[in-house]
């Protein structure tokens, strides 16, 4: 079986500029990035131009563990959402650690409310509680977001280990 990509689309709160790392370096930074992504592939991202926070940066991480079955040719537009929420941003800049998890909603437990474009529904797992059994109940888990925790020994090279070893990803256009 060859690899299989799930297009995934990150974006941060207006203004904010967000790079993928490939080939050991940041592609050039833009308001949001719709790339193919790996399986099983942990992806580094640079957030910069933060809102309220211009000059800082933060550097999550996107680590796609299932895939979406959009039908052929169309996975532009079924991406994985993952926004990069202002306060999250924020936590990581004051130095906390946020975990997010990315599900497909399960349709037989969806709550009956449109989503606001742009914006990604949450919920907190309590102290104790693993994110990805909470999420695993809600629906299908298809990636797990860190926030904050890490910054590169040296920004204009960061070393392949902090980037993952750049896994591929395919840009998308549409």
């Amino acid at each position: 079986m060859g690899r299989v990509l799930s297009a995934g689309r990150i974006h941060g709160p207006a203004g904010s500029l967000i790079s993928l790392a490939s080939a050991g370096r940041f592609e050039p930074p833009a308001p949001r990035v719709l790339a193919g992504l790996l399986q099983g592939q942990v992806y580094r991202v640079r957030v910069t131009n933060i809102p309220g926070h211009e000059g800082e940066e933060v550097y999550p991480t996107v680590e796609v563990i299932d895939r979406t079955w959009p039908p052929p040719n169309m996975a532009h537009r079924f991406p994985i959402p993952v926004v990069l929420g202002e306060n999250d941003l924020g936590l990581a800049l004051a130095g906390k650690f946020v975990t997010r998890v990315i599900y497909i909603e399960d349709p037989r437990n969806a709550l009956p409310v449109a989503q606001e474009p742009g914006r990604q529904d949450w919920f907190d797992a309590r102290p104790g509680e693993d994110p990805l059994q909470v999420a695993d109940v809600l629906g299908r888990p298809v990636a797990i977001v860190r926030i904050g925790g890490r910054t590169p020994d040296d920004a204009s090279q960061p070393s392949m280990q902090f980037l993952f070893n750049c896994p591929v990803f395919q840009r998308m256009t549409k």
